[in-house]
């Protein structure tokens, strides 16, 4: 019994739940309650309920309200929950608004065990095969290990932010990351493993993007981004972000410490000639085989620069650590002027003597001759 589908049977006559009963026993786990609002307690608390057979007139809350409170329900297993209703007197108008109100079916009082198991086998089925359906869209937007969305969304995100661009006249990028010798990762260490570190990448990624962009599978190892509203320009400029803070970062995996490196195709309208959503992220994709093919760890926009934009004292000294000198140099003289209040301080509380103002004239003479 404890496999059968659980029912729910409401109705203030005894007789009638008795004889509702006996009609389902052996096919199905029956509930029984005597008013609307007993009724509505037990759908709340008891989860394993797969449809209600109940009576329109009843105390304290009607079929009409029960069914009112199950449909208009925040719980989504009640809102489509199978909600039989059982008739007798009622008129067209009744079982119109019923109908308008979201019953599955109806059942004259006094029908033979047959029609009540069919009627309920139905609207089981029908529910079940609703429910993989749901599932099954569900899995198309988004991959049920790593929470991402798949491929196939990032292409109808692409295509709404096309179209955002035609009418509005702005821009819009994508860019698609691939972690470089992806392939040697998973012979290390297991592919499941391999993907579980790129995942956890992903997710760092998705921590500093926009509310508005979209993040989600490639391939394997492998990102895309869409960035509606974006410039290409700006778009290279995150690329390269998120490509040396990977390079900066370890992991530990299995009592190794990790180092990995991402390659990433970048490409947007207007500058980039494309006809739909698929083919931007192709071509982006191409980019990033491009960026692999010479040698990783590099951004590939088809020769669009990145827009100037200061990095952070904190990422310097992470590109420091690492030894990523040159990533730094092309910022020193607007870090350095983030510094001057600092070194200032500490030349009053410490006595240090720094030569704050020649080093201030300096940084002044570099930002003049550039």
């Amino acid at each position: 019994m404890a496999d059968l589908p659980h029912v729910l049977i409401v109705d203030d006559s005894r007789v009638v739940r008795a004889s509702l009963s006996q009609h389902l026993r052996g096919h199905y786990e029956v509930r029984e309650e005597s008013d609307g609002e007993a009724a509505w307690q037990t759908l709340v608390l008891d989860h394993s309920i797969q449809a209600v057979i109940s009576d329109l007139q009843m105390p304290k809350l009607t079929g009409y309200e029960l069914l009112e409170r199950v449909r208009t329900s925040k719980l989504r297993r009640l809102q489509q929950l199978p909600f039989i209703l059982v008739s007798g007197e009622e008129t067209e108008e009744e079982r119109a608004k019923a109908k308008a109100m979201g019953v599955s079916d109806f059942i004259t009082k006094g029908v033979g065990s047959a029609e009540i198991l069919v009627r309920l086998n139905n609207l089981l089925t029908l529910t079940c095969a609703q429910e993989n359906l749901d599932s099954g869209r569900e899995s198309m937007v988004q991959d049920p290990t790593s929470g991402l969305y798949s491929r196939k969304y990032l292409e109808l995100q692409a295509a709404q932010a096309l179209s955002h661009s035609a009418r509005h006249g702005v821009g819009t990028s994508v860019m698609v990351l691939g972690f470089d010798g992806f392939a040697e990762l998973g012979e290390r260490f297991g592919e499941a493993v391999a993907e579980q570190i790129a995942n956890r990448f992903a997710k760092m990624l998705a921590g500093k993007m926009r509310q508005e962009d979209s993040l989600g599978h490639f391939g394997a190892g492998q990102f895309a981004v869409v960035s509606p509203g974006t410039a290409l320009s700006f778009c290279v400029t995150f690329a390269d972000r998120v490509r040396q803070a990977v390079e900066v970062a370890r992991l530990s995996v299995q009592g190794q410490s990790v180092g990995v490196t991402v390659s990433i195709g970048v490409a947007g309208i207007p500058l980039d000639q494309v006809t739909s959503a698929a083919s931007l992220l192709d071509l982006a994709g191409q980019r990033m085989r491009e960026a692999m093919q010479s040698g990783g760890n590099r951004t590939e926009s088809g020769g669009a620069a990145a827009a100037t934009r200061t990095i952070s004292l904190h990422h310097a000294l992470e590109l420091l650590t690492a030894n990523r000198t040159q990533a730094v140099l092309p910022h020193l003289d607007a870090l350095g002027k983030q510094l001057l209040p600092l070194l200032k301080l500490m030349d009053q509380e410490l006595g240090l003597a720094l030569p704050l103002a020649e080093i201030e004239r300096r940084l002044n003479e570099r930002a003049t001759k550039k």
